[in-house]
C-alpha cells in the first residue's frame, strides 16, 4: 500500500515559474535536524510510547505568506518520505551519540517521515501548520518544518545572501569569539537562510574559531564537517510533563524522567518553560548535583546568572563545577559581556543560531517562527489536554489564553 501524502496541485508548478523556483530538495537526510528531536524521540519511546502530541506553527511577526506558499510547503514536505537514515549516518550516529541505544537506531533506520500527519493551509495570507501523532514520531517533524519554511519563504520572496558579506561575517566572528576564549555551538538550523548558508557557514567557523567551536546540534553538519553533536532538551519535555503530570510537577517530574532515560548522560535542563523563578524552586539538590548545566533561553540573561548562582549556594553546591547554556537571540557582544559577567563564579558556554546562521546581508531579517507543542494525551482513546509554555518574556508564551491563566494561578504568578 503507498504510503498517503498530501497532494500539490497544478498552482505548484504556475509558482515556480513565476517565481523562478529551483526543484531542489530542502531536507536531503534525516540527520539534517537537531540534536534535541533524536533525543525527545527516544525518550517519548521508552517513557511514554502511546502517547500523542499535536504540534502547532507560530510566526511570532505575524508575517504574510505569498499566495500558493502552502501548496509549495505540502510539495517539500511530501519529498520527506523518501528520506531513510544511509549506513554511513548510521555509524556516525551509533559512534558519536552513544546515548541513542541500538533498539532506537534501529528504529531511525525504517523510519519514514509520514505527510499524513501534517495539515498545511493559509487562511488571509496566514499560514498554519499542524502535526499530530505519535509523539515519538510527530516531535520529529518540527526543526525540517521551521527550516523549510524559511528557505522556501526566502526563495519564493527572491531574496539572495550576499555570499561576501555572509563569509567575511563568519569569520569575524568566529575570530572574535576565539580571541575572547568563548566556548560556544552553532544552534542555527530552525532558522537559517537556507542549507547551503548553514553548510558554509559551519565550515568556516570550524576553520577559524578553532577549539572556541564545541560543536553544532545539527547532526547532519556534525555528520559532514567532523563535529561534536550537542544539544539540550526542548520545551515540549516539559509541557508535555505539566499537561500529564499538572504544572507544580512539571519541572520535577520532566527532569526525573530525563534521568530516568538518560541516566545522567545530556545533562542540561531548560529552565525557563514556566519561568525561571518556577523552575529554581522546583531544582533540588538532587538535580543541581546530577545536571550538569542549566539552559537560559528567555529575559534578562545578567539577572539569570545571579538567580541560579544563588540557587546553587542554597543547595549547598559549588557553582564553578556548573556551566550555564545560553541560546536567547545572541550575538557575538552580548556573548562576551554575558562571560565576563559570569568571570570565575560559574561556566559560560553558549548556543548562537540565527545571528550566524541568517546573517547573510541586504538587509535580509532573520523570520521568527517557532513549531509548539499545544496538546497532548496519555493513549488515542483519552481526551486531548492543552499544553501550555510561559516564559521569562511575555511574547514568547504559547497557548490559550485560559489555559495561560490557569498556569499563572496555578504557580502563583498571577
Amino acid at each position: 500500500m503507498s504510503r498517503p501524502t498530501l497532494a500539490c496541485v497544478p498552482l505548484c508548478g504556475i509558482l515556480r515559474r513565476q517565481f523562478k523556483i529551483t526543484a531542489m530538495q530542502i531536507i536531503k537526510s534525516i540527520l539534517d535536524t537537531d540534536l534535541y528531536k533524536f533525543t525527545t524521540s527516544y525518550a517519548y519511546s521508552k517513557l511514554f510510547p502511546r502517547a500523542f502530541g499535536e504540534f502547532e506553527f507560530v510566526d511570532r511577526s505575524n508575517d504574510n505568506y505569498p499566495e500558493g506558499f502552502d501548496k509549495l510547503l505540502k510539495d517539500e514536505l511530501n519529498k520527506m518520505s523518501e528520506l531513510s537514515l544511509t549506513i554511513d549516518e548510521e555509524k556516525f550516529v551509533r559512534k558519536n551519540m552513544p546515548y541513542l541505544p541500538p533498539t532506537y537506531i534501529d528504529f531511525l533506520k525504517g523510519f519514514r517521515f509520514d505527510p499524513s500527519e501534517l495539515e498545511i493551509w493559509m487562511n488571509s495570507g496566514k499560514l498554519h501548520i499542524k502535526a499530530s501523532g505519535l509523539l515519538y514520531r510527530v516531535t520529529l517533524w518540527e526543526t525540517p518544518i521551521l527550516a523549510t519554511v524559511s528557505e522556501l519563504f526566502f526563495r519564493i520572496t527572491g531574496k539572495h545572501p550576499d555570499k561576501e558579506y555572509m563569509e567575511n561575517a563568519a569569520i569575524e566572528k568566529a575570530v572574535k569569539m576565539k580571541e575572547h576564549g568563548i566556548t560556544f555551538s552553532l544552534f542555527g538550523m530552525r532558522r537559517r537562510f537556507s542549507f547551503d548558508v548553514e553548510d558554509r557557514v559551519t565550515e568556516l567557523l570550524k576553520k577559524h574559531a578553532g577549539e572556541s567551536l564545541y560543536g553544532t546540534s545539527n547532526v547532519y553538519m556534525a555528520y559532514k564537517h567532523n563535529l561534536k553533536v550537542s544539544g539540550t532538551h526542548p520545551h515540549e519535555w516539559v509541557q508535555f510533563h505539566g499537561s500529564i503530570y499538572g504544572y507544580k510537577m512539571a519541572n520535577y517530574m520532566s527532569m526525573e524522567d530525563w534521568i530516568n532515560v538518560y541516566d545522567g548522560d545530556l545533562g542540561t535542563v531548560l529552565t525557563d518553560t514556566y519561568t525561571t523563578d518556577v523552575f529554581l524552586r522546583n531544582f533540588s539538590k538532587k538535580h543541581a548535583s546530577l545536571f550538569t548545566s542549566l539552559r537560559h533561553d528567555s529575559g534578562d540573561p545578567l539577572v539569570f546568572v545571579d538567580k541560579v548562582i544563588k540557587r546553587y549556594e542554597e543547595l549547598r553546591v559549588d557553582s564553578k563545577l556548573k556551566y550555564l547554556v545560553f541560546s536567547d537571540s545572541l550575538n557575538v557582544d552580548k556573548v562576551i559581556q554575558i562571560k565576563d559577567y559570569c568571570g570565575d563564579r560559574i561556566g559560560a558556554t553558549f548556543g548562537i543560531g540565527t545571528n550566524l546562521t541568517n546573517d547573510v546581508g541586504h538587509n535580509i531579517k532573520s523570520m521568527n517562527i517557532v513549531m509548539k507543542l499545544f496538546r497532548c494525551k496519555m493513549t488515542a482513546k483519552e481526551e486531548w489536554q492543552e499544553c501550555v509554555k510561559l516564559s521569562d518574556v511575555e511574547g514568547k508564551h504559547t497557548g490559550s489564553e485560559r489555559e495561560i491563566a490557569l498556569v499563572k494561578e496555578t504557580l502563583g504568578l498571577s
